[in-house]
């Protein structure tokens, strides 16, 4: 990879057509039948190109969520209670950046970052607290956690229990793709090979024991977020797909039983049609790729189920109210593309978290689309769009060209490694910056249309006391704990590691017993080392 955009250099063919998509994919003046496939199926058919499902909103409108996460779990549990009474249906977790690296509340890399960009979570108590008043067999639940999803997982088992749920009743997904971390996020503890063991352990986990959970939630959308272009997002994520289906055959699971727990992530950015075209491209490339490429014989394993997000990095701190204009059309391009779950973004969140009144637009925003606009009304009211149906073959064939070069290189894990996706993705993203510094892509409000303007946005801040308050609290929580027993917990993950045994158990006993997330993750760095990325050595 290139040390510095100054002396990278770009693919001629990378630069921005006249006429053609955020992604410079040139579109044609006017398409006509012929253009694309021609048949396209039936929705909820096999390979599923218009839907998963035959009645689709008809029969269930998508899950709507709105990111929540921030300050102290008694913090955050209040939003959640405030976007479950505004109508909300499914809830998704933000961890702050201690948690997500797996690092407890009072450990010195903390400092500074305690409940900043999400909730802080360190015991299975903050857990308790996150999740306070509500029946966790009643919401499904997302979490947005990778290195340290297995703790998280654990924890939200054990509250739970605590609860009197079933295992068997719990429903919900856990980002849990450390793949796209290596590749975009850049948020890791162990190497590729036992960071994709950890997330192989899950699924044969959740697989057998808490069958209505998702285990991975195999996502795209860091990918874009880092500046990929469609075609790429769609390629590495399906890469990515790959890549733990593989690693679960090889662990002898049936992809006939982990196959309907695998679900994925989508970005949904500006150019509307492209958006489209590339979520149907994913859904038939993906029930491909599980009955030809593994074998899968039911349609419910070859099922891509996903999640969408509207675009942040899309968002403009530049006339902030022009946000709400940018995730509506997101919005509506994701759930004419089919999804099954959607989060739209706040209009302030390239200055903060959201505030409690601009989540509550963009709530309403997807529940206008739902109850106002018609659209739910009748099964993928695109299909067969001479446009729709082109775009959706090409970007098929330059993502299917993608996975070609990824397979000659060895498989993700080692293009990863190689760091060819991260490079593609870095080239993509400067191409992008040049045609925007350039003026061939027109930002309303930053680098077209621009006015003076004052903010006057009443945006959340976090109170600064938070993070002391956290820290007495798990160091208050250590305190009480019997050493010994503690001591054991942790040599039971430690020895689970080396032995090459399924992690979970071991870490499921290890949070009943009060174990950290940060000292269970300490096990992961002493038995599998630290990733160091090959870009910055």
């Amino acid at each position: 990879m290139s040390s510095g955009n100054a002396a990278r250099k770009i693919d001629p063919r990378r630069i921005r057509p006249k006429h053609a998509t955020i992604s410079g994919m040139e579109l044609d003046e006017c398409y006509r039948a012929g253009d694309g496939a021609g048949v396209v199926g039936e929705p909820g058919q096999y390979p599923f190109t218009r839907g998963v499902y035959p009645s689709m909103y008809r029969g269930k409108t998508w899950t709507m969520r709105q990111f929540a996460g921030f300050g102290s779990a008694a913090d955050t549990n209040a939003r959640f209670k405030y976007l479950l009474a505004q109508g909300v249906d499914g809830l998704s977790t933000a961890f702050d950046m201690p948690t997500l690296m797996g690092y407890d509340a009072d450990h010195a890399r903390a400092e500074g970052e305690v409940g900043r960009e999400g909730v802080a979570v360190s015991t299975v108590d903050d857990m308790s607290v996150l999740f306070d008043g509500i029946r966790l067999d009643e919401v499904t639940t997302s979490m947005t956690v990778n290195c340290s999803a297995s703790v998280l997982l654990a924890m939200y088992l054990v509250i739970g229990e605590r609860q009197g749920c079933s295992w068997k009743k719990l429903g919900g997904t856990i980002q849990n793709d450390m793949f796209k971390e290596f590749i975009a996020q850049k948020e890791w503890i162990c190497p590729p090979q036992p960071s994709l063991r950890i997330v192989t352990d899950m699924i044969e986990f959740c697989t057998r024991e808490v069958p209505r959970w998702h285990p991975v939630s195999i996502s795209g959308y860091h990918i874009r977020e880092a500046g990929s272009t469609a075609a790429q997002e769609l390629a590495f994520t399906l890469a990515d797909g790959i890549g733990y289906a593989q690693a679960a055959v090889e662990r002898g699971l049936d992809p006939d039983e982990f196959g309907p727990r695998l679900s994925f992530f989508f970005n949904v950015h500006n150019d509307f049609l492209e958006e489209i075209a590339k979520i149907r491209a994913a859904r038939r490339m993906w029930a491909r790729i599980m009955r030809e490429r593994f074998g899968a014989k039911t349609d419910r394993a070859c099922l891509m189920r996903t999640h969408a997000q509207t675009s942040g990095v899309s968002l403009t701190a530049q006339q902030p109210t022009n946000n709400v204009v940018r995730v509506t059309v997101q919005a509506l391009a994701a759930v004419l593309a089919g999804v099954q779950s959607l989060h739209t973004n706040s209009l302030d969140e390239t200055l903060a978290l959201p505030s409690q009144e601009a989540v509550t637009v963009a709530l309403r925003t997807q529940q206008i689309l739902a109850e106002e606009s018609g659209i739910v009304n009748t099964v993928d009211p695109l299909g067969g769009s001479y446009a729709i149906e082109a775009l959706t073959d090409r970007m098929e064939s330059e993502a299917q060209a993608y996975i070609a070069r990824i397979d000659a290189l060895g498989g993700i894990v080692r293009a990863i490694e190689l760091g060819y996706p991260q490079a593609e993705i870095a080239d993509a993203a400067y191409a992008f910056q040049q045609a925007t510094d350039g003026g061939e892509y027109v930002t309303v409000g930053l680098n077209g249309y621009t006015m003076e303007e004052d903010h006057k946005l009443e945006i959340l801040k976090i109170d600064r006391a938070i993070e002391g308050e956290q820290r007495a609290r798990v160091s208050a929580f250590k305190a009480t704990r019997d050493r010994q027993q503690v001591a054991k917990l942790i040599e039971g993950v430690r020895s689970a590691a080396v032995e090459d045994r399924n992690l979970m158990p071991a870490v499921v006993d290890a949070v009943r017993g009060s174990v950290t997330v940060g000292e269970i993750s300490d096990v992961y760095r002493q038995v599998f080392g630290v990733y160091q990325d090959p870009a910055t050595v």
